[in-house]
């Protein structure tokens, strides 16, 4: 298995998202090799983070257009969590499934159906810098080229038992700062407009907002607020997340969001709301099922589908209109911590699946 000496190259270049250096390292050597295939690479230049890269095949207008979508970055900062290894069932390493173990699937499949037809046609590959910092750059672009095609696959890790991702929540981030009026607790409290009073009635309301029958959260993970015990709060913030996996959902939180930081609990106090939406919901559709019907066809695996409450650059692609579908990499655990491994026997599983989706493609519809 040669692929896993490129993932082994791969996997020992820090690229956690900060480190431009390393990510346009690892974005060079994903483009070398697939230019010895056949692909033209567009490079998207940035300056503070890394670059983003289009692999290109050569163009036949009779056949569906494919994007191939993944991610050079990592969450782990230099000397951290570094360094490939092996054992007989698994790989271990920052990336090893989230995601460059995805993106070497994606690179291997490719190598076998250009080995198999000496070129390839309708064929892109996207490979972004920022993933795992929400995307904020890079989304432009992959929203920009989503409507170019017909399909899209994602390397993200598979399930536990193969399956798919048809459905990712929907992700927002928010800040609530809150504005009160500073007076002494003793001499002058009446005086004051105590902004952590105001932050603990929105906080009641915002918990409110969880529908989990629904799919729905609202976490607020950090409220920060005051200057000392004895001095009425003049200023709070809080910071939330809201998720969700349906769009009626996220027009209620957001008009809820506005109606709480709107409403003074504590008369006087004044709120800013900032924040948006991060990834749209990924909902499960009539077109994937049509695919995932398809590819029964093709490969004779009927695949399994899993939602997902994590988010990913599916999100963005989906919300489109293209048909997509995540989770085609091989399948691993640990991703995100100094845990993360990939199980080695799913790599020819999933090569193998792609290489005969993406044969298939190459002359029919």
């Amino acid at each position: 298995m040669p692929y896993i000496k490129n993932l082994e190259e791969i996997v020992n270049i820090n690229s956690y998202t900060k480190n431009k250096e390393g990510v346009d390292k690892v974005g060079k050597k994903m483009s070398l090799w697939l230019e010895e295939i056949g692909f033209s690479t567009k490079v998207y230049k940035r300056e503070e983070i890394g670059n983003h890269f289009l692999h290109s095949s050569t163009k036949k207008s009779n056949l569906p257009k494919i994007l191939l979508l993944g991610h050079n970055d990592t969450v782990f900062p230099e000397n951290t969590f570094e360094g490939f290894s092996k054992d007989k069932d698994w790989i271990y390493g920052p990336g090893v499934c989230d995601m460059k173990g995805g993106n070497i699937v994606a690179l291997q499949a490719l190598r076998n159906v250009y080995a198999n037809n000496n070129s390839i046609h309708n064929v892109d590959f996207l490979l972004v810098s920022d993933e795992e910092s929400g995307s904020d750059d890079s989304k432009l672009l992959s929203s920009s080229l989503a409507k170019e095609y017909d399909y899209c696959f994602v390397f993200e890790a598979a399930g536990q038992n193969d399956e798919v991702v048809s459905a990712r929540k929907g992700v927002g981030t928010f800040v609530i700062n809150i504005e009160g009026l500073a007076a002494h607790a003793g001499n002058h409290y009446s005086k004051g407009i105590d902004a952590n009073l105001e932050a603990s009635y929105k906080l009641q309301e915002l918990v409110k907002l969880t529908n989990l029958e629904l799919g729905t959260t609202c976490n607020v993970g950090r409220i920060k607020g005051g200057i000392g015990a004895n001095t009425i709060s003049p200023g709070a913030s809080i910071t939330l997340e809201i998720r969700y996996t349906q769009s009626h959902e996220k027009s209620r939180l957001l008009n809820a969001l506005e109606t709480i930081c709107k409403t003074s609990y504590v008369k006087g106090s004044r709120s800013h709301l900032s924040g948006s939406i991060q990834r749209d919901v990924m909902e499960q559709n009539d077109k994937q099922e049509k695919l995932l019907e398809k590819i029964y066809t093709i490969t004779g695996e009927k695949l399994i589908f899993e939602k997902r409450g994590g988010v990913s650059d599916a999100n963005i692609i989906a919300a489109q209109g293209t048909t997509t579908l995540d989770g085609f990499g091989p399948y691993g655990d640990g991703d995100h911590t100094k845990n993360e491994r990939a199980c080695l026997k799913t790599f020819e599983d999933r090569i193998n699946l792609m290489t005969k989706i993406l044969s298939h493609f190459q002359v029919s519809k």
